[in-house]
């Protein structure tokens, strides 16, 4: 009979924390069970559960609560989220709910079709303009990727790390900067998780250096997939390539296109939406909702996405989005909303919060690396130039032949500022920095002997 017994308050007891993410106290189970067992007996049947694993506790005395393990684990992980809006929230319910409760989706063309560039919009005028003030920096009039390029070695790791984080990679954030860094593979990790790491740095790379030739097209997104997917993808064929096969979703009742002549279609026209988007925090967060929606690729779409987002941010010179931090259940679930439900409100809080994360983190590293001089960045080209003059023609850093090299290069009302700083140089000028100048070796050395034999 006591078993018996046992059996049926365990029965209760599981049912009911198992809708109890955050436990239950003792008085709590008691209400539940409605006295079908004492205090004292509840009190020795929850021990001899936890003494055997089956339940795990929280706290002490009194406020000791009563936790499934899995409940536990999640728990622990909800404490780790992104801020939610009340509509990222109910997002957030609707995607939790069994899979067998959500109803499978095919891809809706016309989630795509109602986006009208520059008159939809995904973000809020005022979170606009929040986070174009979060993320401006000093760099705002320079060239496309000045920023970026200042803070190079930093975002490599970061994007680097945080990106392949999110797809399950195991390298640790330190780990990741031996393999960037110094070449050094972590021991014990898997092939494909250092050639994911290996990828990401080469496909940041080859943002950064496109410079002006940054921008949201075919050529472009093609190619970070096939950077991204390098040697990772089972037909080698497939890299850089729109997929010809169908592909699912885990976990999801989500099904992506399968005719390749609509994945074409749509791939274009989302590149063409996307272009067409003025504001730099809209285009990033179309290009997080639709690319992985389309799933384009065989693979790797979700790391496209999020590269393809960082394109209007390092080319207008605002802070990037290196995903540093970002709770992989809030991106996932982001994702979901968005391929189950067409709702981006989870997925827009999460993009808030990863870009107020990254922002935060930039501006502490260019404040470690400080700023550049800016009157030194207006007129590199001509102190480049000047002191190319001077020292190739082995004239001595005097103000009368500075001058003279400068000629009509500088406004009037800069020559004396000129003039002072690149005679500093000159006079600072030493084997370990004279190709800052564009010098060769034997034109140094030669102007060097030329001056102390004077």
């Amino acid at each position: 009979m006591a078993r018996r017994m046992n059996a049926k308050v365990d029965d209760e007891l599981f049912r009911h924390l198992a809708d109890a993410p955050n436990g239950a106290g003792i008085d709590e189970l008691l209400r539940v069970l409605d006295s079908k067992i004492s205090r004292r007996s509840l009190q020795r049947r929850l021990s001899e559960l936890v003494n055997v694993g089956r339940l795990i506790t929280q706290g002490g005395g009194r406020s000791t609560r009563y936790l499934l393990p899995q409940a536990i684990s999640e728990a622990r992980v909800e404490e780790h989220y992104v801020r939610l809006s009340p509509s990222g929230a109910d997002v957030r319910q609707l995607v939790r709910r069994p899979q067998t409760e959500r109803t499978p989706v095919g891809y809706k063309r016309e989630f795509l079709d109602e986006y009208i560039p520059n008159e939809s919009n995904y973000l809020k005028p005022e979170t606009i303009a929040y986070l174009t003030r979060i993320g401006a920096t000093a760099d705002s009039d320079r060239p496309a990727g000045t920023y970026a390029r200042h803070i190079l070695n930093r975002l490599l790791v970061d994007l680097s790390w945080a990106s392949s984080r999110l797809e399950g990679n195991t390298y640790s954030l330190l780990d990741t900067q031996r393999l960037i860094e110094f070449g050094e593979a972590a021991q014990g990790k898997d092939a494909a998780e250092t050639q994911m790491i290996l990828n990401h740095k080469a496909a940041v790379e080859f943002m950064v250096d496109l410079k002006d030739e940054l921008a949201f097209n075919r050529q472009i997104i093609l190619n970070f997939h096939a950077i991204l997917s390098d040697n990772l993808l089972a037909d080698a064929n497939a890299s850089g390539r729109l997929r010809r096969i169908g592909v699912g979703i885990g976990n999801s009742v989500y099904h992506p296109l399968e005719l390749p002549q609509l994945i074409e279609e749509c791939f274009q026209q989302v590149i063409d939406t996307a272009a067409a988007i003025r504001n730099p925090f809209e285009q990033a967060l179309f290009a997080m909702v639709h690319l992985p929606y389309l799933q384009p690729f065989e693979d790797v779409n979700k790391r496209v996405s999020r590269l393809a987002a960082n394109i209007p941010l390092i080319r207008q010179n605002l802070s990037p989005l290196s995903f540093i931090d970002v709770p992989e259940r809030a991106y996932v679930e982001g994702l979901m909303g968005a391929y189950e439900l067409n709702r981006v409100d989870l997925l827009r809080d999460v993009f808030v919060w990863a870009y107020e994360r990254s922002s935060q983190r930039y501006v502490a590293v260019r404040q470690s690396l400080g700023e550049p001089d800016k009157f030194r960045f207006k007129f590199r080209t001509e102190l480049t130039e000047v002191v190319g003059e001077i020292v190739r023609g082995g004239l001595p850093p005097t103000l009368e032949e500075v001058t003279k090299a400068v000629g009509e290069r500088v406004p009037t009302e800069h020559l004396d500022d000129f003039v002072r700083m690149t005679i500093k140089d000159l006079e600072n000028l030493h084997e370990g920095n004279f190709a800052r100048f564009r010098l060769r070796p034997s034109e140094y050395h030669a102007w060097r002997d030329h001056l102390r034999s004077a």
